[in-house]
């Protein structure tokens, strides 16, 4: 669900639905109004492509003959081993011989392709690759691109790493606008409950990077502990989540500024689960900002939510907002 607030003098709404074509493929439509009375929507299509690489043989009587044919097969020696074959088949049709010789890639995990598109005239084109390559890997080819605009296309590829230990990601964009080729790495280590991490961002132009951060963890079933460091290490952040039972979630965050050496931020939050289809929230921070929300399930295809922000320290000024959202599901 996309949830957003409103100013209560807008009364603006978020919409989404999300349907399910008979061939598998998934549609979302989105709607929303912003703060300034701006109305947006979006509409995504998602379908991904079952494993190929089949193989049928001719029934088509053969005359009779010592070697029929001969067939060789091999798999490459690199990380596409098992998706990607060498063959070599040979067959005499008696004015000589047929030789075939070719490259066969079998996709054990098919494809998904997602199409969207905007309002504001952007197309986003997406193409993943999900352990095609190698097991734990998977590969994302985007490309952006608003018709109405000139050299205001952009491509992204991302790239990720997953097994019990170690995950890991890189984002490489290009804009043809400019020119400017940027990078950014991040990767997480765990071991027995205990992670630690580190993210870069790299600018190719500049040959520089341009931003790092490092994270230490705790997690358990019960709760978890972490502290971030962020912004080239500027802004320290502590954060504790602990799920009290199974209807309370509560959870506190805490910024500290080291170069103005001063507290940059304390929150507080809680989550409280009413009914298996409904829930609430609600989140105070140190400047007097009050976050309520509240989302229940009407029926197997429909969500309804209300969000209210309320500033505690200007109650009688109209900085207050409300929200609602609804999503439709078939």
């Amino acid at each position: 669900m996309m949830y957003a607030t409103q100013r209560p003098e807008s009364r603006g709404a978020t919409l989404d639905v999300k349907l399910q074509a008979p061939n598998g493929t998934n549609v979302t439509i989105k709607g929303k109004q912003g703060f300034d009375g701006v109305t947006s929507g979006s509409i995504e299509g998602k379908h991904t492509l079952k494993p190929q690489g089949t193989h049928s043989r001719s029934s088509s009587p053969q005359p009779r003959r010592f070697i029929q044919s001969m067939q060789f097969v091999a798999s490459l020696p690199s990380s596409l081993r098992t998706e990607l074959f060498l063959f070599v088949f040979g067959a005499p049709d008696g004015r000589g011989s047929r030789d075939t010789v070719g490259l066969t890639l079998r996709h054990a995990s098919g494809v998904t392709i997602t199409q969207g598109w905007t309002t504001s005239s952007l197309l986003d084109t997406k193409v993943e690759l999900a352990e095609a390559i190698a097991p734990g890997v998977k590969v994302d080819l985007q490309n952006l691109w608003n018709p109405s605009k000139a050299n205001s296309a952009a491509q992204k590829i991302n790239l990720a790493f997953k097994n019990p230990n170690v995950h890991s990601r890189a984002f490489i964009n290009y804009a043809n606008g400019n020119g400017n080729i940027d990078a950014v790495v991040d990767v997480v280590a765990g071991h027995e409950g205990f992670l630690v991490g580190g993210e870069a961002a790299y600018d190719v132009q500049k040959a520089a990077i341009t931003r790092y951060g490092l994270g230490l963890a705790y997690a358990t079933p019960a709760y978890t502990a972490s502290l971030h460091g962020m912004q080239n290490l500027s802004i320290i952040a502590a954060s504790y989540y602990q799920k009290v039972n199974s209807s309370v979630d509560v959870g506190a965050k805490a910024g500290y500024d080291v170069q103005a050496q001063k507290a940059s931020g304390l929150e507080l939050a809680s989550k409280y689960k009413l009914d298996p289809l409904s829930f609430a929230k609600v989140k105070v921070n140190d400047r007097g900002i009050a976050a309520l929300a509240y989302s229940t399930k009407l029926n197997a295809g429909t969500t309804i939510g209300l969000g209210l922000s309320l500033d505690t320290q200007k109650l009688n000024e109209a900085g207050h907002k409300i929200g609602t959202s609804l999503t439709f599901e078939g």
